[in-house]
């Protein structure tokens, strides 16, 4: 039997701005079963810090900005990336990853801001909408497990409201006489109280 049976398999995912070198959006994931005491597990986060993490991606940067390919190992960890716009998106793996997995999150990742975002990922846009595209992330993966890679699915999971707060909303008028025929049955429902006391 394998000795690392888990799902944990995303270290990070990164958005960052290639304009201004700068973090537009940033989660780093530890596995959520770690051994206990342990440090140097193989789902350890290793950069706890945010000094740690800014000079990752600073470096990490650097090293993907003018490559061509979209896989490349840095650090000891596989990262896979893919630039839209004035953004590069990234998700990071352990050394050991399969990288056709990780390169299917930041498909997933870029065709659903993409359907989201109305086909302008920027910066400008990504942080506009940095509630979308934060949620959009959230629904891909979850504590560094892989959950969806169907833009589709995730795009309408995050754009569409809840359908039971729909109907209850079909029902209210208001327009000025139906805010006072609830005004006029909440002062009703008040006397009736205040009566029965």
């Amino acid at each position: 039997m394998p000795a690392n049976m888990s799902l944990f398999s995303v270290n990070a995912i990164l958005i960052l701005s290639t304009d201004d070198r700068s973090r537009i959006l940033t989660k780093y994931y530890s596995a959520p079963h770690a051994p206990p005491g342990s440090t140097n597990h193989p789902g350890a986060n290793p950069y706890p810090t945010v000094k740690e993490q800014k000079a990752f991606e600073k470096g990490l940067l650097e090293k993907t900005n003018k490559q061509t390919s979209d896989v490349i190992l840095y650090d000891g960890r596989v990262v896979v990336f893919k630039m839209e716009g004035d953004v590069m998106l990234y998700v990071v793996g352990g050394g050991d990853e399969n990288e056709i997995m990780l390169w299917g999150v930041v498909l997933a990742l870029r065709d659903a801001l993409a359907i989201l975002l109305k086909n302008s990922t920027d910066k400008r846009t990504v942080v506009e909408n940095y509630d979308l595209v934060s949620l959009a992330i959230d629904e891909i993966i979850d504590d560094g497990i892989i959950l969806e890679t169907d833009p589709v699915i995730i795009a309408s999971r995050v754009s569409k409201p809840p359908t039971q707060d729909i109907t209850s909303v079909k029902n209210i008028d208001l327009s000025e006489q139906g805010l006072l025929n609830a005004w006029e049955f909440g002062k009703l429902k008040l006397a009736e109280r205040m009566r029965q006391l």
